[in-house]
C-alpha cells in the first residue's frame, strides 16, 4: 500500500517532474549530472547550473516536483533538507504548486514585502530559523 501511495503522489506532481527530468536529461551531454536521492531525480552542473545562475534570486537549488536541480553537489548537500520540503509541497499541491508559488511571489511583492522569503513555501521550507524570519518576525519588548 505504501508503495501505491508513493506512487500516486509521484504521479500528482508529475506534470513538473517531466519538465524538470527533461530538461535535466538534456544536459547530461553538456556536464550536467544526474543522482538519485529516496523519491528524488537529482541534477547538477552544466545546462542546470547555467539555468539557475541565470535566476532571479540566483538559486543555488530548485525543486520541481519530484526533480532537484543544484548547481553543485555541495550545493545540493547544504539544499537538500530544504528542497526536500519542496517536494512534499508538491505532493500535496500537484500541478498548482507553481501557479500558486508565483501568485504567491506576486502578492508579497504588491504588499511592499519579499517576494521569495516571504512566500509561505518558502517560509515552511526555511522554517523559522532563518535570519530573515528572526529579524522580520522579532517583536519589540515591553
Amino acid at each position: 500500500m505504501k508503495l501505491f501511495g508513493q506512487l500516486l503522489l509521484c504521479a500528482w506532481a508529475s506534470p513538473t517532474s517531466i519538465i524538470a527530468l527533461v530538461i535535466g536529461m538534456a544536459g547530461l551531454p553538456f556536464g550536467t549530472r544526474l543522482q538519485r536521492r529516496g523519491s528524488t531525480l537529482e541534477f547538477h552542473g552544466g545546462l542546470v547550473e547555467w539555468i539557475l545562475e541565470r535566476t532571479p534570486i540566483d538559486a543555488v537549488a530548485m525543486t520541481l516536483g519530484h526533480v532537484i536541480w543544484g548547481r553543485s553537489v555541495a550545493s545540493l548537500d547544504f539544499s537538500r533538507e530544504h528542497e526536500l520540503v519542496h517536494v512534499r509541497q508538491y505532493e500535496r499541491w500537484g500541478p498548482f504548486f507553481l501557479p500558486m508559488y508565483f501568485l504567491f511571489s506576486l502578492t508579497m511583492w504588491l504588499r511592499g514585502k519579499n517576494p521569495y522569503y516571504d512566500n509561505p513555501f518558502e517560509r515552511e521550507a526555511y522554517g523559522d530559523d532563518h535570519p530573515h524570519y528572526r529579524s522580520a518576525d522579532a517583536k519589540p519588548e515591553s
